[in-house]
């Protein structure tokens, strides 16, 4: 098992930049593919950007492609999700999961069994 906390967000301008980080305890988090999800009120969470166990693989949502980075550094068990770019419309809480089961970056919300409790995000126009 592993538990979660998220950390680093705020309010930003639009263009502005955050850096999200998750710290991760219990279970090393090399035996987890990560990633990130966020959620706007009123509207499903979605999937934000994920990582494989050994962070060689990555894959993003098309709308923060080329703007957010997610990486990871196994040895101090972290998630970051650097934020670029910034627009009004990625305001949200973002949450970070794990997925125990597999190998390479996940992009299925269900497939994620270890949530945080999420990090509000609040880009001004």
């Amino acid at each position: 098992q592993v538990q979660l906390v998220e950390s680093g967000g705020g309010l930003v301008q639009a263009g502005g930049s955050l850096r999200l980080s998750c710290a991760t305890s219990g279970r090393t988090i090399s035996f987890y593919a990560m990633g990130w999800f966020r959620q706007a009120p009123g509207q499903e969470r979605e999937f934000v950007a994920a990582i494989s166990r050994s962070g060689t693989s990555t894959i993003y949502a098309d709308s923060v492609k080329g703007r957010f980075t997610i990486s990871r550094d196994n040895a101090k068990n972290m998630v970051y999700l650097q934020m670029n770019s910034l627009k009004p419309e990625d305001t949200a809480v973002y949450y970070c999961a794990a997925d125990p089961s597999a190998s390479t970056a996940v992009v299925v919300r269900a497939e994620y069994r270890y949530w945080g409790q999420g990090t509000q995000v609040t880009v001004s126009s």
